[in-house]
């Protein structure tokens, strides 16, 4: 093996390696652009052939003439003599190989030759990056902050750049060069200069994510998330569902001692959590989404996705929350319009149990008192 296909196997596995370009890519293209030197240099290229040994990168380029008495065309036509210095059986009609030296090609050939296989290099390259974190999309990967751009803030993925728009960064959440981050892959486009991968802090999607990744039973699908209701940076909630009887959904992903459910809270820069059951009954399930207040009764339309709850006195600023967001994180994580009242309101409304009746139940809606 010559010098040069050394250095160009050597080069070819260290891209295999490296950047996960195969071989058979680049020598296509090697091919390509020394059909495209015999072009430039011989004004065509029909004849021409190139054989190109895939083990050891040898190469050889060929023309492809036609034996002919009288030679009109020498690029596409050779003599008998000329023909028997590389064939000695060729007669008028037959084509031999001729081979060509690279070398002849000219430093101009030569020079759109290399720029061609580089370019291939390259598209290949963004390719390849493309399809790896096109597979990571609507996935969790870790990144490092690297800088600001304008408000916009760009993550370093290892082998590329993820922007992380100032609408997907959670208020408030402080992040600083050279801190290692966990983000949610929201896109993946494909671009001129490699892919386009936008990240999010804030979506909603990330907190399943990360439970998934904490949570054994919920990435085996024992446990489900059924649905997240999110206002990034201060609180969300999440409704989970077991499908063994025997795993308690919410035990599973708070985890011994907390263990689970903090390693999120930490990930996510303390922001609270709520874990609750989630119910077909969509009354029961309201109820639970309103945790931590207690509720003395639900009723709940399903046609028109209403709901009607009615809590203690003492629990109504509970069951609303800080500026309402219990209630609406409820509101959301159900899909349902809740209209929160106390008990003192609901019984001057008409809208509570018979008044002796002393234990409250959570009734579907057809079953709230007339």
């Amino acid at each position: 093996m010559g010098k040069v296909n050394a250095e160009l196997l050597e080069a070819l596995t260290i891209l295999e390696k490296e950047k996960e370009i195969s071989r058979d890519t680049v020598l296509d293209a090697i091919e390509a652009a020394l059909i495209s030197a015999y072009k430039n240099h011989f004004g065509k290229s029909d004849n021409a052939r190139v054989d190109i040994n895939r083990d050891t990168c040898e190469y050889r380029v060929y023309a492809l003439k036609t034996v002919v008495e009288n030679v009109e065309d020498p690029v596409m036509e050779i003599t008998p003599e000329g023909a028997a210095k590389y064939s000695s059986n060729a007669v008028v009609g037959d084509i031999v190989q001729v081979p060509v030296e690279s070398k002849a090609f000219g430093r101009i050939a030569t020079q759109n030759a290399k720029n061609q296989i580089l370019q291939k290099i390259r598209e290949e390259e963004r390719t390849v990056l493309f399809e790896q974190f096109q597979a990571k999309e609507k996935a969790i990967i870790t990144g490092v902050v690297q800088r600001y751009s304008g408000k916009n803030l760009c993550i370093n993925l290892g082998k590329a750049d993820a922007i992380l728009p100032e609408s997907e960064q959670v208020k408030g959440e402080h992040l600083r060069p050279t801190e290692h981050v966990k983000v949610y892959v929201v896109e993946v486009k494909n671009s001129a200069r490699g892919p386009r991968i936008l990240v999010s802090r804030s979506h909603p999607e990330l907190v399943r994510a990360l439970f998934e990744e904490e949570v054994t039973e919920v990435r085996e699908g024992i446990v489900e998330i059924k649905s997240i209701a999110r206002e990034a940076g201060s609180r969300t909630k999440i409704a989970v569902w077991s499908n063994d009887p025997d795993v308690d959904p919410v035990g599973a992903c708070v985890g011994l001692n907390g263990a689970r459910v903090n390693a999120v809270v930490n990930e996510l820069k303390g922001e609270k959590i709520d874990i609750v059951n989630w119910d077909e009954n969509p009354a029961f399930f309201i109820e639970n989404a309103l945790s931590p207040a207690k509720v003395i009764a639900v009723g709940a339309d399903p046609d028109e996705k209403m709901a009607d709850v009615v809590v203690p006195d003492y629990q109504l600023s509970l069951a609303i929350g800080k500026e309402g967001q219990n209630a609406r994180l409820a509101a959301r994580l159900t899909g349902y319009k809740i209209d929160i009242k106390n008990e003192t309101q609901a019984r001057e409304a008409g809208e509570l149990f018979d008044e002796e009746e002393e234990d409250y139940e959570i009734l579907p809606y057809e079953e709230v008192i007339e």
